[in-house]
């Protein structure tokens, strides 16, 4: 049985980007319309979050003191967030969206929009 080069071009494809998942190389795309994030121990959980255009992302501060989050690029900030506060932001345009905490500085993190 003989196979086609596109047929042999997308399992390829396939299985290059299943072995990159499966070691880690690529951050998985959320395919649903909200995804969560979490702030604990001064780090943003994931630290990178990979979501679809129109997915809402809710922040949840699971940590015992305030923060915020804060688009480096100006597209959303929250108030502080006590604990067990949430913000949420819907992403309707694609790119990459670092954010950090604006009460701690050195609290990072970036929501990659596809």
């Amino acid at each position: 049985m003989c196979i086609d080069a596109t047929a042999w071009r997308r399992f390829v494809g396939a299985a290059l980007v299943g072995a990159a998942l499966a070691a880690g190389c690529l951050a998985p795309v959320m395919a649903g319309a909200d995804a969560t994030a979490k702030i604990d121990n001064f780090t943003f959980e994931p630290a990178t979050l990979t979501v679809k255009t129109g997915t809402t992302v809710t922040w949840i501060n699971e940590d015992d003191i305030p923060h915020t989050v804060v688009a480096t690029n100006k597209a959303f900030r929250s108030k502080a967030l006590d604990t067990d506060d949430k913000f949420s932001f819907t992403f309707t345009t694609p790119g990459s969206y670092e954010y950090f905490c604006s009460l701690h500085p050195h609290m990072k993190a970036t929501v990659v929009v596809q």
